[in-house]
């Protein structure tokens, strides 16, 4: 069965640091393409960033240099930190693999979604 189960959301006050990891289980990690998203209330869910099977990373415009994205291969894991935290980052963040099926394209998988609540 497939699995990404998330952890360390929660609240931050403004300017602090937060790390998000999401471990897999029944796939391919290592062939896999991470990401991670994020809703804020009453919008859509976005791209933060992500990472491919080669470690290739791209990062939404709104947080490009206050987020690193990394994975590691020998634990199934890949996480999320943040830094310099805005209270316009509130928001679930939810952690997604991605995986090359022939003749269907990417399959895609989600993590259950992690509150993270940016306040003084």
């Amino acid at each position: 069965q497939v699995q990404l189960v998330q952890s360390g959301g929660g609240l931050v006050q403004p300017g602090g640091s937060l790390r998000l990891s999401c471990v897999t289980s029944g796939i391919s990690f290592s062939d896999a393409t991470m990401g991670w998203h994020r809703r804020a209330p009453g919008e859509q869910r976005d791209l933060v960033a992500d990472i491919t099977s080669g470690g290739v990373t791209k990062y939404a415009e709104a947080v490009k240099g206050r987020v690193t994205i990394s994975r590691d291969n020998a634990k199934n894991t890949v996480y999320l930190e943040i830094h310099s935290l805005k209270p316009e980052d509130t928001a679930v963040y939810y952690c997604v693999a991605d995986i090359w099926k022939s003749g269907l394209g990417f399959e895609t998988y989600w993590g259950q979604g992690t509150q993270v609540t940016v306040s003084s």
